[in-house]
């Protein structure tokens, strides 16, 4: 294919004649009689007006091949803790290299995970082990499936992308800069991938909770779980997510290598998404031309980074809390992004410093207060205290709280006095920078919910850069979010896929060819 980069107005690049104009006439491209053309990139760039910035493929669009997985049933067996991006791929990856991986995950199958998620925002009963967070997909199934990655150089990214559209994601997610799949089309591509694993000869143990691992003369055999199960494999992948304390306290335990890791701590700011569509198209009217508008904003408070994070256009928010005494938000949209709700994290970074003590558990302790101290300001329960942004700036209770689209029950609350001070501090500097670069973010419509605090996870699992095993373990790959590798789908699946690399040269397993067949890519034009 010929590539040509050219820059797009929103009507030529949804208008198949305007895009063949504009090309002609501004890219210098001698159109062929029924030559193909194809988007190959895109990105939405809205600084000064709607644009978009292409790559355009001319003529046939190469097939893209997927291999599929060979037959593991006769491999050695390893274990993989946790049914996230990070382990899914992880177990893809060993099957890929002969290997039989037994995918144990505390939660719930993602078609009765929902139940539990449903249970929890209706009835505010928090299962510990399936909620937004626990369960198949981990807390990215619930989470609108962002897929934007700063992490191109950990590996192939694109083969990642491949890999969820041949289990029914939409094939434009290999268009986008800041692709997304959208909560409702997480849950069908998370259990086609369960079944082509257990297709190919991998093992899923449901509804188990590690408790232990095994350890024989310094090197890791396997897991035990709360109902006494023991499950051995030659190697076990660590791959629990940013939310798994308890596994932190069972390294704490044992005495294993553990270190506090920075992360980040804030709110989730919601404005009407009318108002950031106003904002970010400069007064355009929003038409179908046009998604959704997004943001992404940042600003230095005090020495400190304040960042926008997971924003979701068209979005609603969610209580995000794993055990009872927490509350938690997040943010998740599905794939129309249709809702009347804009919703964003806005977060303060937060490093060892802030924590009292020196060990590595401080900074957990940390992000354990301020949830609970959040679930006392609401009322012991997880209602989600609120605040105008513009109450917030002026150090104000809020008299009324508008609409937020949170799956719950909002109460006013003053955020300016539960958070840290110098979270807050940072979060008002910041809202102010951000109004400046955004004229209009601050608003009367502007509301703020408590807290956002799994941003990532605030203790790092150490392993040896070479090996990828721990330190002091043999036999065990710390892995993923929760080990502190990753931060999001995409670099967790990057991270699963390294990791059983590893796993597979310490066991001398060799890659396995298997039948290839091509997916559809993107359409033409």
């Amino acid at each position: 294919m010929r590539l040509i980069e050219i820059d797009l107005s929103p009507e030529e690049y949804h208008q198949p004649e305007l895009l063949r104009q504009a090309l002609q006439r501004r890219g210098g491209v001698v159109l062929g009689e029924g030559e193909e053309v194809h988007v190959v990139r895109r990105t939405l760039d809205c600084r000064r007006r709607p644009v978009y910035h292409t790559t355009i493929g001319l003529g046939t669009m190469p097939e893209a091949v997927v291999e599929e997985l060979p037959d593991g049933r006769q491999g050695r067996k390893v274990v993989v803790v946790g049914a996230g991006p990070a382990g899914l791929f992880a177990a893809m990856q060993c099957l890929r290299h002969g290997l039989c991986p037994t995918i144990v995950e505390r939660g719930k199958p993602v078609e009765e995970r929902k139940h539990d998620i449903a249970r929890l925002t209706r009835e505010k009963v928090v299962d510990a082990d399936s909620n937004w967070c626990f369960g198949e997909g981990g807390a990215g199934t619930y989470s609108d499936g962002k897929l934007y990655t700063r992490s191109t150089k950990r590996g192939d990214v694109g083969g990642v992308l491949l890999q969820l559209v041949a289990h029914g994601a939409s094939p434009d997610i290999m268009l986008d800069a800041h692709a997304h799949i959208g909560t409702d089309r997480l849950g069908g591509i998370i259990a086609s991938i369960r079944h082509d694993l257990l297709a190919h000869g991998a093992e899923y143990r449901f509804g188990s909770r590690v408790e232990e691992l095994i350890v024989e003369d310094g090197r890791v055999k396997g897991v035990r779980t709360a109902a006494g199960e023991a499950i051995r494999g030659e190697a076990v992948m660590l791959a629990t997510g940013h939310s798994a304390r308890d596994i932190y306290q069972l390294f704490h335990r044992q005495g294993w290598l553990l270190e506090a890791k920075p992360f980040a701590l804030g709110v989730r700011v919601v404005h009407p998404q009318a108002l950031i569509n106003e904002i970010q198209y400069h007064g355009r009217d929003h038409s179908p031309l046009l998604p959704p508008a997004a943001y992404s904003l940042t600003a230095q408070a005090g020495g400190r980074g304040v960042f926008s994070f997971c924003m979701c256009p068209g979005g609603v928010v969610v209580p995000a809390a794993t055990a009872d005494g927490q509350q938690v938000v997040n943010g998740m949209s599905n794939s129309r992004r249709n809702s009347p709700w804009a919703n964003s994290g806005i977060a303060v970074t937060v490093d060892g410093s802030d924590a009292g003590g020196e060990d590595a558990l401080r900074l957990l302790r940390f992000q354990q207060e301020v949830e609970q101290r959040m679930f006392a300001a609401g009322g012991n329960a997880i209602n989600a205290p609120a605040q105008r942004l513009t109450d917030f700036l002026r150090h104000r209770a809020s008299a009324s709280i508008a609409p937020t689209g949170y799956m719950g029950e909002t109460v006013a609350a003053p955020l300016h006095e539960l958070l840290p001070p110098f979270i807050a501090g940072a979060l008002a500097e910041g809202f102010r920078t951000f109004d400046r670069k955004m004229r209009g973010f601050v608003c009367e419509e502007a509301m703020l919910l408590a807290v956002e605090s799994r941003t990532s996870s605030p203790v790092r699992i150490p392993r040896d850069p070479q090996s990828l095993q721990h330190p002091q373990l043999g036999g065990i790959y710390p892995c993923g979010e929760g080990a502190g590798y990753a931060g999001g789908i995409v670099s967790s699946a990057l991270d699963g896929i390294r990791c059983a690399e590893a796993v597979a040269r310490q066991l001398g397993a060799e890659p396995i060819s298997a039948a290839r067949h091509t997916i559809k890519q993107m359409g033409g034009r």
